[in-house]
């Protein structure tokens, strides 16, 4: 496995694009399945999941080519049966269901399961497309999906932590072409999910209200192709901001939605860093002295889960005590003991870290857990005085397009440690 090696305490300076959203972009690749006709999709990142996710797409029949930042999906005749060994193996491949049964009225996919950061069912997208008219059969591990036809209703998608994105996303795709009108209240109002409308509506979709907890989706009887720009990354966005007050530097990220990001934005003032708009860019420095801050997760437009491990990072290292709890994952702190081992001070107690701030942070080797987790251990190392080694760094790459290049764009010394090119491919799903 590649491993990145970081010699630390460099203050990254300069300008960085950020890369198209890889949650918008995963369901949108499925969403191509609705239609026969090409779809075109731009400002595509060049992710693992991204090319993993076209592996999906072409074992189910379509034909997938991704060239220059642009996907070409075209499924002119598909089935409802995939690779199961493909699908298997990657968590966000349940976004195939909603369209495959939108489009052919079946399809069989493998239930998530669990993964580093807790378990995720998929109780709430089953419990909606049995509303749509849909019989479910499940066993050994996977789900069985069959509807004569769909038709239009009203669905309730609250869960024990708030709405669920990947479940809106697939119930909104099946209804585009259900028969009637399928209401979706307690619908999440993140951006990717907006996107995806967007992408849905230019196929020819009747959508409205995305962006709200109430979306209403009239069916219609097809879709055609459509020629569709991803958003920029929020989190890749918030990450590289967090990287550069960590680092006492100053980032200009280039693309950055400042508006689907003003929970991160706020949280950032209120710990001592300076936000500017300039255009189309954010400009992140640190001011004249860091603060602690308390964060809680919460769905959007509250600040974000996958955010809560590159905050710890800063909170680390300001001084004073800072109290993190995440309510959207339950399983979400294992960076914390690998943070520790840089000489960070934090506690976990239930759903929250009690993270003390320290003067410095040195460097070490450290394995990361998970995706977010992995940025959180780079901006460590960034942050951190002499050399920081970290392993399984494949998580990375599943959601950071190119980081070890544009962090050293910004001036980092950083490197990449190639590994054996037969090694074992890993994949996962946040």
């Amino acid at each position: 496995m590649d491993r990145f090696l970081i010699h630390g305490g460099v203050p990254l300076r300069g300008e960085v694009t950020i890369s198209g959203a890889k949650n918008a972009v995963l369901p949108i690749m499925a969403a191509a399945l609705l239609t026969e006709e090409p779809c075109v999709i731009r400002r595509v990142p060049d992710l693992s999941d991204v090319r993993f996710m076209g592996r999906i797409l072409e074992s189910l029949g379509a034909s997938v080519t991704f060239e220059a930042g642009t996907l070409t999906i075209q499924a002119r005749q598909i089935q409802g049966y995939g690779d199961y060994d493909l699908i298997r193996k990657m968590r966000g491949s349940i976004c195939i269901m909603g369209p495959l049964l939108g489009r052919l009225h079946e399809a069989k996919v493998a239930l998530p399961g669990g993964c580093a950061i807790g378990v995720r069912p998929i109780d709430l997208h089953l419990k909606g497309f049995r509303a749509l008219g849909v019989n479910l059969d499940i066993a050994g591990g996977y789900v069985h999906a069959t509807a004569a036809r769909l038709a239009g209703t009203e669905l309730f998608l609250g869960g024990r932590a708030g709405p669920t994105v990947l479940g809106t996303a697939n119930l909104m795709m099946a209804a585009t072409l259900a028969d009637g009108i399928t209401v979706i209240d307690s619908a999440a109002c993140e951006p990717e999910v907006v996107d995806l409308a967007d992408f849905l509506i230019s196929m020819g979709a009747k959508i409205s209200g995305a962006g709200s907890p109430r979306i209403t989706v009239t069916g219609v009887k097809t879709l055609h192709g459509a020629d569709h720009e991803v958003i920029p990354d929020r989190i890749e966005a918030a990450t590289f901001a967090i990287a550069a007050v960590a680092t006492n530097g100053e980032v200009t990220l280039q693309g950055a939605r400042a508006d689907h990001m003003q929970a991160v934005i706020d949280k950032l003032r209120e710990a001592g860093a300076l936000l500017e708009r300039k255009g189309p860019a954010l400009i992140a420095r640190r001011g004249p002295s860091l603060r602690p801050v308390d964060v809680t997760t919460q769905p959007y437009a509250g600040f974000p889960t996958d955010v809560q491990a590159q905050i710890m990072v800063l909170m680390t290292i300001a001084p004073g005590t800072s109290i993190i709890t995440e309510r959207i994952f339950e399983s979400r702190f294992m960076h914390a003991a690998e943070l520790a081992r840089l000489g960070a001070d934090i506690a976990i107690e239930g759903p929250s870290a009690i993270v003390k701030g320290v003067p410095s942070l040195s460097g070490a080797e450290m394995m990361a857990g998970d995706l977010r987790a992995s940025a959180a251990l780079v901006i460590a190392g960034l942050a951190a005085s002499g050399s920081t080694e970290i392993l399984r760094v494949y998580h990375i790459d599943r959601g950071y397009e190119n980081i070890d290049l544009k962090l050293r764009q910004l001036g980092a010394r950083f490197e990449r440690l190639k590994a054996n090119p037969n090694a074992p491919e890993n994949t996962g799903g946040e």
